[in-house]
């Protein structure tokens, strides 16, 4: 998690592909970016406005519970 912080916090992306450089194993589930934390353990589900150049953690979960898909909701 703290890598992940560490990263995120001086980024300066500006779309999804932007995202992807810095972190290969990201996923776009609209309209949410879905980061895998831990050495794939935890999801980091976060919204992202690159326009203004912010982000917003939805919630932080474990595998298991990221597959039962109740964030969506």
């Amino acid at each position: 998690m703290d890598h992940w912080y560490r990263v995120a916090k001086r980024a300066a992306w500006s779309s999804f592909a932007d995202v992807k450089q810095s972190f290969n194993t990201a996923d776009f589930v609209a309209p949410h970016v879905v980061f895998d934390i831990g050495g794939n353990k935890y999801r980091l589900i976060a919204e992202m406005n690159f326009t203004r150049r912010v982000l917003f953690i939805r919630c932080i979960m474990t595998h298991k519970e990221y597959v039962k898909g109740a964030w969506k909701s």
